[in-house]
């Protein structure tokens, strides 16, 4: 990648270890000047659809202090996207707590109506009628077992009262999580991994977060804030959004993990089905 790169923009970065955690991964790259950075590829992408959507979304959201890494060289390399971007400080949070989730609802709430003036910038798609590209497959849930079965013929009820697009004026991250926060000292000092970031509404991280905490360890009561913070959420915003969410993590578990795996999200998803 770096090769390529290099010769697509004339830019020699060098090879500096791979990124701890993640699905697909990253890695540390290092400027001719000697300053660190984190390169990613997005397989099947198109760069003006990144710039358009998740990059435009980060520089919106930094221009209002949030503290989201910027890009720093974005290229088309075949049928791939490669990205470039700033190495922000801390380390992943691994743990929930009280305090950390305080400062995840206040970068949250920052999200809020960033983008009102940004109707260029693409809606996420919630998929609960077609597939996503390589993520949100309605078939395997159908074909897996009768509870995934159920929850995919809910998924698609929910589909039919609801805009196929997340609606709002909120910057939305797509996977907000405790793994893609930075943290020093207890203090959260980023947050990365846009790549599918989009205009919608903000609550939907929110449920995300609340996906996350059924497969990691909290602090006592932190679970128990974040159900009773959604359930102050909108019918026309919180179904939709767990029907979306409910759809991405089982299908995932069917094709990628154990059905133990498959289990665990399906025990989650089935406690919001009405």
């Amino acid at each position: 990648m770096l090769d390529a790169l290099h010769a697509q923009t004339d830019v020699r970065l060098t090879f500096d270890g791979s990124c701890p955690g993640g699905q697909v991964g990253a890695a540390y790259v290092r400027w001719p000047d000697g300053h660190r950075s984190v390169l990613k590829w997005r397989p099947h992408s198109h760069v003006e659809d990144i710039q358009a959507g998740p990059i435009a979304v980060t520089e919106k959201l930094r221009l209002a202090g949030y503290p989201a890494p910027a890009t720093e060289l974005v290229a088309q390399v075949g049928h791939a996207v490669i990205m470039v971007q700033e190495l922000l400080p801390g380390t992943k949070i691994d743990h929930l707590d009280h305090h950390s989730l305080d400062q995840a609802l206040h970068l949250n709430q920052l999200q809020a109506d960033q983008l009102a003036d940004r109707t260029d910038i693409p809606a996420a798609d919630l998929h609960l009628h077609n597939d996503g590209a390589g993520y949100c497959l309605h078939e395997p849930l159908r074909q897996h077992n009768r509870p995934s079965a159920e929850l995919e013929r809910w998924i698609t009820t929910v589909g039919a009262d609801s805009p196929p697009q997340l609606t709002g004026p909120d910057a939305v991250h797509m996977d907000f999580h405790p793994g893609n926060m930075l943290a020093t000292g207890g203090t959260i000092t980023g947050v990365i991994d846009w790549d599918g970031a989009a205009r919608g509404d903000c609550r939907f991280d929110l449920v995300t977060l609340r996906f996350d905490m059924h497969a990691k360890e909290a602090e006592p009561g932190v679970t128990q804030r974040l159900d009773a913070m959604l359930d102050s959420i909108p019918e026309e915003i919180l179904r939709p959004s767990w029907a979306h969410m409910s759809l991405r993590l089982v299908d995932w578990a069917i094709r990628h993990f154990t059905p133990t795996d498959v289990e665990h999200w399906l025990d989650l998803a089935e406690q919001r089905m009405h």
